[in-house]
């Protein structure tokens, strides 16, 4: 789901948090030892985010929030702020190129550069990918 977060909807507000949850507690963030993501670069992404992307001539950059089930992608264009809420169960990660990230949910995409000196970024990933498979519900198969 892509959303305008430029302003303080409380109805915005509550479809991100039905579908990812509440963000995490200080004393969560804290034992994670952080939920967030440096400044990432976008290589590219899908039509309907790229369509954004290209209104003004800045870098194209974005960052990852973790909340209990999910994540949000958060990335601007001219001077509104737009957010990629992907729930876990719709979270594809992929490693296609060596130093680039595909994030996916439903039609959209967001690919990330992560150069090989660039380890905060693979930590981060590796840190969502992590969390995801420890907190998803067991499916019929592992019963």
């Amino acid at each position: 789901m892509l959303l305008n977060v430029s302003y303080n909807n409380p109805s915005v507000k509550k479809k991100i948090e039905d579908e990812v949850g509440k963000p995490f507690t200080l004393r969560e963030r804290i034992q994670m030892k952080g939920i967030g993501s440096s400044k990432l670069f976008i290589t590219s992404a899908s039509i309907k985010i790229n369509n954004l992307l290209i209104l003004d001539s800045y870098v194209n950059t974005c960052n990852i929030e973790m909340r209990p089930q999910g994540i949000i992608v958060g990335f601007r264009s001219l001077l509104e702020s737009y957010a990629l809420i992907i729930p876990y169960y719709k979270l594809t990660l992929y490693k296609g190129k060596a130093e680039e990230y595909s994030i996916y949910r439903d039609e959209y995409f967001i690919k990330i550069r992560a150069r090989a000196k660039d380890s905060a970024t693979h930590k981060f990933i590796k840190k969502v990918m992590n969390y995801k498979a420890e907190n998803l519900p067991l499916g019929p198969e592992d019963l």
